[in-house]
């Protein structure tokens, strides 16, 4: 894995029916050999949530203690601060509109073509900044407690995210 390459695709799409979507990132996945995971970029607090929980999630693979067989959904459980892989799933896209990220991975010649081509799904918009305007989906996804905010400050929510994304190797 310390070889792969790693980009992310953000935007807004339009998802008319979820596993057709889901079935057409795989087949993109398979015909370029990349890791493609889409996740909804509402639930990201910055380049830094994204870039950490890539990182923790391919460590534990590295020392074989990933809870996901497949490394997207590893991913997706690190970002979601969530131990078990039932409840990752909350950070995934859904039917109707959606902000998006895609996390590509994979070899450095591979990972563009799957770029472009994920690029010409979305409209291009940077969805994965922090905004004040993705506060209260933070608070929930993450169980950010008013007590924590009042503390910290509110410019501090995605550090609180953060947090929670290391702490899920702790949580038992």
């Amino acid at each position: 894995f310390s070889s792969m390459h790693v980009e992310f695709v953000s935007g807004r799409i339009f998802i008319e029916d979820l596993k057709s979507f889901l079935r057409t990132i795989g087949d993109l996945s398979k015909a370029t050999g990349c890791i493609v995971q889409s996740m909804n970029a509402d639930k990201i607090a910055g380049e830094n949530h994204l870039k950490f929980a890539v990182a923790k999630a391919l460590r534990a693979f590295e020392q074989e203690r990933n809870a996901a067989k497949d490394v997207g959904i590893e991913i997706m459980r690190y970002a979601s601060g969530k131990r078990q892989i039932e409840e990752a799933f909350s950070m995934g896209v859904h039917q109707g509109q959606n902000n998006v990220v895609f996390i590509v991975m994979g070899e450095a010649c591979s990972v563009p073509p799957c770029l472009d081509m994920l690029g010409q799904m979305v409209v291009p918009a940077d969805v994965i900044t922090y905004l004040p305007s993705k506060r209260d989906e933070m608070i929930m996804q993450f169980g950010i407690t008013a007590d924590e905010i009042e503390v910290v400050g509110e410019q501090m929510i995605p550090e609180l995210v953060i947090e929670r994304v290391a702490l899920v190797d702790v949580l038992k």
